[in-house]
């Protein structure tokens, strides 16, 4: 890169950190972040999406709600476990809904507050190793557990309870602005 190209890149990336910093220089800008969601100021669901069915695919929508009386945080993918009627541990594979795509933002969960992220999955069809005839791919899934950024877990219902084919795998979006 020669001297002027250089200097131009060097000049450029000064003006963005200036704007940056006073961009959160503001007066009465917030500069400090609430904690992360821990499992026990959370409640939520999983539940199907109304008219997402097709093409043997289903979407489901992961809503947690802020039942505590403090400020949280979630941010980028759930970290989930699809649980069985009687709570047992089944396959669960989480990947991105739009790999490669800008897809974390910070979501702040004021108290009574809620964020939102989509699963799509396959309820029927199955993934390769798994039953073609006669069975569900995988066994249906009750409860799903959410493990929390902040520590812990919380776990809620299914609705409708489902088997995930492709060994549990959950293409998710991240955690969305609050509902």
């Amino acid at each position: 890169m020669g001297g002027m190209a250089r200097l131009l890149v060097l000049t450029l990336a000064a003006a963005l950190l200036g704007a940056a910093g006073a961009a959160g220089s503001t007066p009465g800008a917030r500069r400090d972040f609430a904690p992360r969601c821990k499992g026990s100021q959370l409640a939520g669901s999983f539940s199907a999406v109304r008219g997402s069915a097709g093409a043997g695919n289903i979407s489901y929508a992961l809503v947690l709600r802020n039942r505590s009386t403090a400020a949280c945080t979630l941010t980028g993918l759930p970290s989930v476990r699809l649980l069985g009627r009687s709570g047992k541990r089944l396959p669960t594979t989480v990947k991105p809904a739009f790999a490669g795509a800008l897809a974390a933002v910070l979501v702040t969960l004021e108290p009574g507050q809620s964020s939102r992220a989509t699963a799509r999955f396959s309820p029927d069809v199955p993934g390769p190793g798994e039953p073609t005839q006669g069975t569900l791919c995988e066994r249906v899934a009750y409860r799903l557990r959410v493990n929390a950024q902040g520590g812990g877990t919380v776990t809620v219902p299914i609705k409708p309870p489902t088997s995930v084919c492709e060994h549990g795998r959950l293409l998710f979006s991240a955690y969305g602005t609050r509902t």
